[in-house]
């Protein structure tokens, strides 16, 4: 049996316009807090701010999304839900074939998307991997793509540069690159970040300007001023790692400081 609005019907009748927004709403509530996420992924939404950091970005439902390197699925856990029905959602993950830690990667990555696969059943897993894997996705093919805490690790393989420029070729003109990065000194060298995990944020947006990308905005979202970056063990002596904090004091010296200040950056590929 039909369900009628009648006061929609009887404004249709007098010949008044009804107009209806295509807009669907997000639910954050479940992308956040739903029960695919564990405890210390959930936890943790109060030092990564997702969803204000996906807002800056200005995700939208209908969207195709890139997320770059999504590690063990910290944020696919969140992009997931909000994606599903509402968009595509293409996790640009390690090549099977890359090595003995991205396979080692990507199996965890893909066990998680198996163990709830009511929630990333339309996650679309793709690879980004240059130079083994590259033009995987289709080009000018992507509205927003974003990467986490990722660029240390590009450095380090020492292929950044192409990294930037796959994520580009992706990309509709006009299109989005949301960038969060641990914050190192600005004149931190770019050859020390791959050990640190910190990075300088004028070589991040040199790197991004160098494949075509300009600046569009950046945040204090993700920023932490009590946060030295000075560790021996680089990024990894604060939480949730705390590489290093051997006794009771350190650790709570750190869980004082709280995850890293990062960078959170939102660049453009210009519009033809």
């Amino acid at each position: 049996m039909k369900t009628v609005n009648f006061g929609i019907a009887a404004m249709a009748m007098a010949g008044v316009m009804v107009s209806f927004s295509a807009r669907a709403e997000f639910d954050w509530q479940t992308a956040l807090n739903g029960e695919h996420r564990s405890a210390a992924a959930i936890a943790r939404n109060e030092h990564r701010h997702p969803q204000e950091t996906l807002e800056f970005f200005g995700l939208e439902p209908g969207m195709t999304v890139l997320e770059v390197y999504p590690g063990g699925g910290w944020y696919t856990s969140v992009l997931a839900p909000l994606m599903k029905g509402q968009g595509t959602l293409i996790a640009g993950h390690f090549d099977p074939n890359g090595g003995g830690y991205p396979r080692k990667s990507l199996g965890g990555f893909l066990k998680t998307l198996s163990a709830h696969h009511g929630v990333y059943s339309e996650v679309v897993v793709s690879a980004v991997q240059p130079p083994i894997a590259t033009g995987r996705i289709e080009a000018e093919s992507v509205d927003l793509a974003v990467a986490f805490r990722n660029v240390h690790s590009w450095i380090n393989s020492g292929h950044v540069n192409a990294f930037f420029e796959e994520i580009y070729d992706t990309l509709k003109p006009g299109g989005v690159f949301g960038l969060v990065q641990h914050r190192g000194a600005d004149d931190l060298p770019m050859a020390a970040s791959g050990d640190l995990g910190y990075v300088a944020e004028p070589v991040v947006i040199e790197l991004a300007k160098a494949a075509g990308f300009e600046l569009e905005a950046s945040s204090d979202i993700n920023a932490n001023p009590k946060d030295t970056a000075d560790y021996p063990q680089g990024v990894w002596a604060l939480p949730p790692s705390l590489d290093g904090a051997e006794t009771a004091e350190q650790k709570e010296a750190m869980l004082a400081i709280g995850e890293s200040d990062r960078m959170t950056l939102r660049f453009v590929k210009p519009a033809e």
